[in-house]
């Protein structure tokens, strides 16, 4: 049994059922959107150009809405116009979820290239909760021959990649073999074209061990491919990014990273043109996968994703035959539940991709990821962190051990995000690390240290030096983080109730400095608790962990626990929650949101509304707006 092992960078492991991938556990974890930001419009001291484009003018507007909801704003990157304005709406939707952050920094007014102004506010230092700890026990040494565990996949080498299919739900060689992907996402391109250059996939192959390199071309932000940006200097890194893998002995996937524009029907015209393009250019490369809807999110159905695919999916295929192609999947690439329900036919070596960041993501996504397997989804992880879904927050080591121990005895490839030195958690670089390539170990952030030691890399990145990592500097909220919509106003958390738990200190107060608890919508001062109903023997609790200011209004972002307090089970649940003013729901996960005046329904989903007798579901998240 062959592997071609491409380690992506951040959470990993994943608990493993007691029948491998042959069933899954309902599991009472959450489920929430994978990256509530993780874009940026250029961040500070991003270096535009890149690998023959440099100067091009790939941004726009700069108003990029990133992987989530994120609305910092940071100007565009030094040589290249990327920014503009550069204001960017972050990714899925948690919004620097994490408890105990510092003060958020208002960024300078300076909207200049390559500073990192506009109003951008940072989140504080991101609390590590264990950079080293918790990284599987690993035999294997990444991109050295001869080192592979027993039962463990082999790496490929630095061979010319082969051409890959998938049988059942295994991606497999040409001989049939399995094969599992390990490695990088780029962040988005027009923001981070530096990366893209032989001498920084050289070193994500030779040196760190992985076989993959993800190429994000958002479609919907700032610079982005279908809005503001410029489609040839997009697409022109694409190609040196292609080449530069090819080159390097690295599969190579080209993303249409839909974000913000949530319903990839909303430029399938575009999307079909781009992959014919793409298809017609790389339908004799043997490494090329196309990724054609990042994220589709929102009240987006699976059949809606499904008739845009098998739209795009032909055009593809009029030029390459055998392709593997990524579909995306409801709620930000979680709901595989739907595919494997009704998947796509008439076509082969289709997979279907599942998001997820370790922090906020466990072991009911898990469990479905495991389930949809066992049902005959051929699954690929084209996307994960081992931060929170904001791609900040702190990271969570054991759980990210649980989603790699799964995935690696599930086969199943996976592809960490991101290669940039933003100032979040998510990515691997130290934030202003200022090199493109030749990384060192003081280079790297957490997350990135973090992945290396779970590779068993160390190659240029060894362990030399103390540099601090992303998790132990300030992440940022700014656009494009996952930690999204916006100026982040406050980290901490709130209870409903009033009483304040978020901070770091021992006792549960705010760290010194701290502004305190976020405000309650329906008040101006302290948190008036909304009114809270549910069925006779359930408990809810509800806490704000973000809250941040936008023109249009404030946005609060919440998380609920249900808990059974009753001798009996429960199959289904329903709560609603009164606020005092009107609100209007912005996202929801792990439940079915609806709104109406001021009152906030949830119901379960088909996978959490079981509830053991004392049992309880946790991680139901929704983000809530009320005007000015």
């Amino acid at each position: 049994m062959r592997r071609i092992i491409i380690c992506g960078l951040v959470l990993l492991i994943g608990t493993c059922c007691a029948t491998g991938c042959g069933g899954a556990g309902a599991g009472t974890e959450e489920a929430l959107p994978p990256q509530a930001g993780r874009e940026e419009a250029g961040g500070a001291g991003t270096e535009a150009g890149g690998a023959g484009v440099t100067g091009a003018e790939i941004g726009g507007a700069g108003t990029e809405a990133g992987e989530a909801r994120s609305v910092g704003t940071e100007a565009g990157s030094a040589g290249a116009e990327i920014g503009g304005a550069g204001t960017e709406a972050g990714e899925a939707g948690s919004v620097g979820t994490e408890a105990g952050s510092v003060d958020a920094e208002s960024g300078g007014a300076d909207t200049e290239a390559g500073s990192a102004g506009g109003t951008g506010t940072k989140a504080g230092a991101a609390e590590f909760t264990g950079t080293e700890a918790g990284a599987p026990d690993r035999e294997t040494n990444p991109g050295k021959e001869g080192t592979a565990a027993s039962g463990t996949p082999s790496n490929p080498g630095a061979g010319k990649p082969v051409a890959l299919s998938v049988a059942g739900t295994q991606l497999v060689d040409e001989e049939g073999d399995p094969v599992q992907l390990r490695g990088i996402s780029t962040h988005g391109l027009a923001w981070y074209p530096q990366y893209i250059n032989e001498a920084c996939f050289r070193q994500i192959k030779e040196e760190w061990g992985m076989d993959v390199v993800r190429l994000a071309v958002y479609t919907a932000e700032s610079g982005g491919y279908c809005t503001d940006g410029n489609q040839d200097a997009l697409k022109a890194l694409v190609r040196e990014g292609v080449e530069y893998a090819t080159d390097c002995g690295l599969y190579v996937i080209i993303d249409w990273h839909i974000l913000s524009d949530g319903n990839p029907n909303a430029y399938l015209e575009e999307a079909e043109a781009f992959f014919r393009e793409m298809s017609a250019e790389y339908a004799d490369y043997d490494n090329v996968i196309y990724e054609i809807c990042n994220e589709p999110n929102g009240a987006t159905s699976w059949a809606e994703i499904k008739s845009y695919a098998e739209q795009v999916i032909a055009a593809i295929r009029e030029k390459d035959e055998d392709g593997i192609i990524l579909v995306g999947t409801p709620n930000w690439s979680q709901q595989v539940d739907q595919a494997a329900a009704d998947p796509i036919t008439g076509y082969g070596n289709i997979m279907y991709t599942l998001h997820f960041y370790a922090a906020t993501h466990k072991d009911s996504l898990r469990g479905a990821m495991v389930q949809a397997v066992a049902d005959g989804l051929p699954v690929f992880v084209s996307e994960y962190g081992i931060c929170d879904a904001s791609g900040n927050g702190g990271i969570d080591a054991a759980q990210a051990a649980e989603w790699v121990r799964v995935m690696d005895d599930c086969g199943i490839s996976y592809v960490a995000w991101n290669l940039s030195d933003k100032a979040e958690t998510s990515a691997i670089l130290r934030n202003g690390c200022g090199k493109d390539s030749g990384f060192a170990w003081e280079d790297l952030s957490d997350s990135g240290r973090w992945l290396l030691d779970m590779l068993g890399s160390e190659g240029n990145a060894g362990k030399q030096g103390n540099g601090a990592g992303a998790g132990g500097e300030g992440a940022d909220s700014s656009p494009g983080s996952r930690d999204s919509n916006g100026t982040a106003g406050g980290t901490e958390e709130g209870s409903v109730g009033g009483s304040t738990k978020g901070g770091t200190g021992a006792d549960g107060s705010p760290p010194a400095g701290d502004k305190g608890p976020a405000q309650m919508p329906g008040g101006t001062g302290g948190q008036p608790a909304p009114e809270i109903q549910s069925p006779d023997g359930l408990t809810v609790t509800a806490r704000i962990v973000n809250s941040w200011e936008q023109e249009d209004g404030t946005y609060y972002q919440y998380e609920a626990a249900i808990a059974n307090a009753s001798d009996t089970a429960s199959d289904v649940w329903e709560i609603t929650l009164t606020f005092q003013d009107e609100i209007a729901l912005q996202n929801g996960w792990n439940g079915n949101c609806q709104v109406q005046g001021t009152v906030l329904t949830i119901s379960h989903m088909d996978y959490n509304g079981h509830i053991e007798a004392g049992g309880s579901v946790e991680g139901i998240g929704f983000i809530l707006k009320i005007s000015y």
